[in-house]
């Protein structure tokens, strides 16, 4: 009871979603990510900061200067939150295994929905429940060839659970 207790109070709103190992997901969001206290551009020369906050035109004060750890750990909570919430939006959860769930809303985390929704065949094969044709379709995206290390760890997490 206590964990449930201590996971309501770190997680605040994401108990809601029911994804109960929220923590883990988001440790490893923040991993894959990195962290930068002031603002820098991505690989693809997007402005970033924080744990992979894209920077947008009305965000012009982000740009400046350091920036407080525990406001940008709030930032990266929302936009935690709004990939949880684009997941469900678009996606049956009953119907797809929880690490399945995870791997997508981290690949909604990195990339937005309307990219992750362009993964057509990927898509496709989730609905079909072709687990290795789904993982497939991420090797074989250009998603892959810019962050390979990344989509590789996603993909392995989608096919073996890990």
């Amino acid at each position: 009871m206590k964990n449930k207790l201590n996971q309501k109070t770190l997680s605040g709103f994401f108990v809601l979603h029911k994804l109960y190992n929220i923590k883990s997901l988001s440790k490893r969001i923040k991993k894959n990510e990195g962290f930068r206290n002031k603002a820098y551009k991505d690989q693809l020369g997007f402005l970033t900061i924080g744990y992979g906050h894209l920077i947008r035109k009305n965000e012009k004060h982000l740009l400046t200067g350091k920036k407080n750890k525990n406001f940008l750990n709030k930032l990266f909570l929302t936009d935690l939150n709004r990939a949880i919430n684009d997941y469900k939006k678009n996606y049956r959860t009953t119907k797809i295994p929880q690490h399945i769930q995870e791997t997508i809303i981290e690949m909604i985390f990195q990339l937005g929905i309307k990219k992750v929704l362009e993964f057509k065949k990927f898509n496709m094969h989730l609905k079909k429940n072709e687990i290795y044709l789904a993982g497939y379709e991420m090797l074989n995206s250009l998603w892959h060839k810019q962050t390979p290390k990344r989509a590789e760890s996603l993909i392995s997490r989608i096919l073996y659970k890990k």
